[in-house]
């Protein structure tokens, strides 16, 4: 048992970082807040679309903390984005000093990808030695690669591995976690344009980039709205080609302080950014 509440819909907050690269603490605090007066129950911290692997030793604490303070009602999720078990616990531990409530976990993505036996020993490993309670995370577009069902279906019986954020994009994978949905195990869709079918296939609910700039529509199409689901298609698909700067430029236009990347991530130009002001504008946002 867990003393938080797993929400239905999170955003994969987005990191803001000052010019010379520091995160901004001050327009952290400001997007942490504006996202519990708009109802969001819980937030990802350091996720892909938080530029987790470029977060620095401190910065998750700090992050997380600030979090905390902010909206101390606020389910937070710690991401992990690690090559080792050692990296893994260290960032954990990070996370939960700071008062996060658990943390997801990231596949290797070097000299482990593919070696599925090394991956779910990273996986076994950091459950049994972590301070928090975790979420597995699959996540091709960033690392190239698919956990198999077979090997979450494997870890899922660890009492410290508590669920999965599956960024994969095809719904029928959850037909394979059926037994484990049935059981508990709590599925978060990480892909816009799979919610609706992931809803119905027994997911939870979703922790995704698009949250940051569409939260009640992602709760929408995750509870079953097909138009929804056809907005939310359509703008992440014009949002998201940008990448992380993309999504921060469109959490922008409806009052998220983006700050800066951190490099060599960089700013979207002024023709990308006139397509997402329409999209957002189209969709009745922004």
């Amino acid at each position: 048992m867990t003393d938080f509440t797993w929400p239905t819909a999170l955003p994969a907050l987005i990191t803001p970082f000052t010019e010379s690269g520091e995160v901004d603490i001050d327009a952290h605090h400001h997007n942490i807040s504006l996202m519990a007066e708009r109802g969001c129950k819980g937030v990802l911290i350091g996720g892909s679309t938080g530029e987790g692997p470029l977060l620095e030793p401190g910065d998750r604490r700090i992050l997380v903390a600030k979090a905390r303070r902010a909206a101390p009602a606020m389910t937070v999720i710690c991401g992990v984005n690690a090559e080792s078990t050692r990296q893994a616990i260290s960032q954990i531990t990070e996370g939960a000093a700071g008062g996060a409530h658990s943390a997801l976990v990231l596949t290797p993505t070097t000299v482990s990808r593919n070696r599925i036996a090394n991956v779910e020993r990273f996986y076994g490993e950091v459950a049994e030695e972590a301070s928090l309670p975790i979420l597995l995370y699959t996540a091709p577009g960033v690392t190239g690669w698919v956990l198999p069902t077979e090997s979450v279906n494997r870890l899922a019986p660890h009492p410290n591995i508590l669920g999965i954020k599956d960024s994969v994009g095809e719904p029928d994978r959850l037909d394979a976690y059926a037994d484990l949905i049935e059981s508990g195990f709590v599925i978060y869709a990480g892909t816009t344009r799979a919610l609706l079918e992931s809803g119905k296939r027994g997911a939870h609910g979703a922790i995704t980039a698009s949250s940051n700039y569409a939260l009640t529509e992602v709760g929408r199409a995750m509870s079953g709205d097909g138009d929804a689901q056809k907005r939310m298609t359509e703008l992440s698909r014009i949002v998201e080609v940008h990448g992380v700067t993309g999504t921060k430029f469109a959490a922008s236009l409806v009052g998220l302080r983006p700050g800066h990347p951190r490099s060599p991530l960089s700013d979207i130009g002024p023709d990308a950014q006139n397509t997402i002001i329409e999209a957002l504008a189209g969709a009745g946002l922004g």
